[in-house]
């Protein structure tokens, strides 16, 4: 990995792009201006997903992409450290879909086949915004595989291209879809997953975006890197108002720009030293997990109260709220896990005495 310091700047936006996706389901801005809201959240805010990714693969897919080919014992220390990574996550999901069992209830968004479970379970998400879960699992293990046979300059063109194709069946699907053979060749996709955002066509390149980042030897300085990121980010505000405007999309998780902007945004964290906040990992994970139901929490008590024009349609309003119940609550369960953290380290610790 690259020497830097610390990584402070990297810890501290977690919370950050934690808010940025609970604004993507809230649509903060939208009271005072539809394209205000579409330009800050739909375009600038979809910095927080890849940027997560991007983590993961820095942390969690570089050590074992250095150690690929350089012995087996190393090669296994680094499978240990991403084999944790995955349990994790595939456990974290787990504990996502019981807990969402009952909101899926309470919502009517019961699948009436096994197909759409399937469809659910390892593309869509069991909730809206829990496809991030299998698309990280799907992209390391498909990450994982090309390391032992594909050069890295293979991996980046595969990446590039999977996601230049899932592109085109988000922000330019209206456009391509005119051509009959794009159009057959989308609905076979979305027969499977619902958004080209889920499954490989999107986790794969920022996952390997931070591979790069960590290994590669190019490491910018910080007046550059916001140069480029602000350049970049303009041109991304471009080509989402250009989408929009020409009404091509059918999402907008996905564009082309938003590649050179993740570069550069990565960058510059890199290159900024700061403390980190304590808690921040734990706490921008559990704000991811919880704040749906916290947007349920929100509009039930402005029901109760009669306030549903200051508590829900003043849309700020209602984003602040629930970015705030939601920062409550994975607080406290953030502390949470780190006594029980500390608990059983110190039942382990009294294991090996006795």
């Amino acid at each position: 990995m690259k020497r830097r310091k610390n990584y402070g700047a990297i810890d501290n936006f977690r919370l950050a792009a934690a808010l940025l996706i609970v604004a993507i389901h809230t649509a903060p801005l939208s009271v005072f201006s539809e394209t205000a809201d579409f330009l800050v959240t739909y375009c600038a805010g979809r910095v927080a997903v890849p940027f997560f990714l991007m983590v993961t693969g820095f942390f969690v897919l570089a050590p074992y992409q250095k150690s690929v080919g350089r012995g087996q014992e190393r090669e296994q220390a680094a499978w240990q450290k991403a084999g944790k990574f995955l349990r994790k996550t595939a456990g974290l999901y787990g504990v996502c879909i019981l807990l969402y069992l009952p909101v899926k209830a309470y919502a009517k968004q019961w699948s009436g086949s096994i197909g759409g479970w399937l469809k659910e379970i390892f593309f869509d998400g069991t909730f809206y915004h829990l496809w991030y879960l299998p698309a990280v699992l799907l992209g390391c293990l498909l990450l994982i595989g090309m390391m032992h046979v594909s050069s890295p300059l293979a991996i980046s063109l595969v990446t590039f291209l999977l996601y230049v194709v899932g592109t085109a069946g988000d922000s330019y699907y209206l456009l391509v879809s005119q051509v009959p053979a794009l159009k057959a060749l989308y609905e076979g996709v979305f027969a499977i997953s619902s958004y080209t955002r889920n499954g490989i066509f999107f986790a794969p390149l920022f996952l390997w975006m931070g591979v790069l980042a960590a290994n590669g030897r190019l490491e910018l300085p910080a007046k550059k890197a916001a140069t480029g990121f602000l350049i970049s980010m303009a041109g991304m505000l471009a080509e989402g108002l250009l989408t929009f405007g020409m009404e091509w999309q059918k999402h907008n998780s996905m564009y082309l720009m938003l590649v050179p902007t993740m570069f550069f945004l990565f960058e510059l964290l890199l290159s900024v030293e700061l403390d980190s906040f304590g808690l921040v990992r734990d706490l921008s994970m559990c704000i991811y997990i919880i704040h749906p139901i916290c947007i349920i929490l929100v509009r039930g008590v402005a029901g109760a109260l009669d306030m549903e024009g200051l508590m829900v349609k003043q849309t700020l309003v209602h984003y602040l709220l629930v970015c705030v119940s939601s920062l409550i609550v994975s607080f406290a369960a953030a502390k949470g896990m780190q006594w029980a953290a500390i608990w059983y380290q110190g039942i382990a610790r009294l294991r090996k005495k006795a």
